[in-house]
């Protein structure tokens, strides 16, 4: 068995606003195809410090790597390594399903044959055929989850940033999300999610809990419980974030 590539790899990874301190010395390594929950109160820090990962914030001290480039100097690199997906979904709601297929293929830098290619596959394997006209504003917010989400690994990036993807939604359709996110994975795709739904954390492979700028814990599901004597992730959770002494 061959041991995996680190795809992100922070050391003591800082931002400061003025005096305040958002992100503080934070230090972790994420592998490939790795399912990594990244968890946090809000204000806890943890948007500050994707928004450095993904090349949209410069980091104000340490250092990262994410798919081997630079934060600091290679962050357009990394923008081309990587899928994003926001609560928001980072759909435009005036085009159509194959409008937006075709937009962010063009983005991404995918040939016409290419686009052509993977748009049927996409929307054969969401069994969307009789959808893929209509335009995003009209889907159930389900679906514009599933198709954000599968637009976001159109090319087939290093890693992919989900940040709290699946908010609002009921929880069978949750779980289909997740289903989307297993086979990512498995097929190689880092995924690097934030959530507020605890029952999501007992899904990832590792998760990092945030607590006022600073990593307070960081394993498995199954040892982070078995450490705070806990049954269950929001458990853990809850005995870490009491601590909190900031918030939104």
């Amino acid at each position: 068995m061959t041991t995996k590539e680190i795809v992100i790899r922070t050391d003591k990874l800082t931002k400061k606003f003025g005096d305040f301190i958002a992100v503080n010395e934070v230090t972790f390594e994420v592998k490939q195809g790795e399912i990594f929950g990244f968890l946090g109160a809000n204000g806890a820090g943890k948007t500050t410090a994707m928004k450095m990962l993904i090349g949209i914030s410069k980091p104000s001290g340490g250092k990262a790597q994410v798919a081997g480039y630079d934060v600091y100097k290679q962050t357009e690199q990394i923008k081309e390594s990587i899928g994003y997906m926001s609560q928001k979904f980072s759909l435009y709601e005036d085009l159509t399903i194959k409008e937006n297929i075709q937009l962010f293929g063009g983005i991404y830098g995918l040939s016409d044959e290419q686009i052509e290619t993977k748009s049927k596959n996409l929307i054969d394997k969401l069994n969307l055929q009789s959808e893929a006209d209509k335009l995003i504003v009209s889907l159930p917010l389900g679906w514009k989850q599933k198709v954000a989400f599968s637009i976001a690994i159109l090319h087939e990036p290093k890693i992919v940033f989900l940040d709290e993807p699946t908010g609002g939604v009921d929880p069978i359709t949750r779980r289909q999300f997740w289903d989307l996110i297993y086979e990512a994975a498995h097929n190689g795709i880092t995924v690097f999610v934030t959530t507020h739904y605890m029952d999501e954390a007992e899904y990832c492979d590792r998760v990092s809990i945030m607590v006022d700028g600073v990593i307070t814990a960081l394993d498995s599901p199954g040892n982070l419980k078995t450490k705070f004597s806990a049954g269950s992730m929001d458990e853990v959770f809850v005995k870490l974030a009491r601590g909190a002494k900031r918030g939104e």
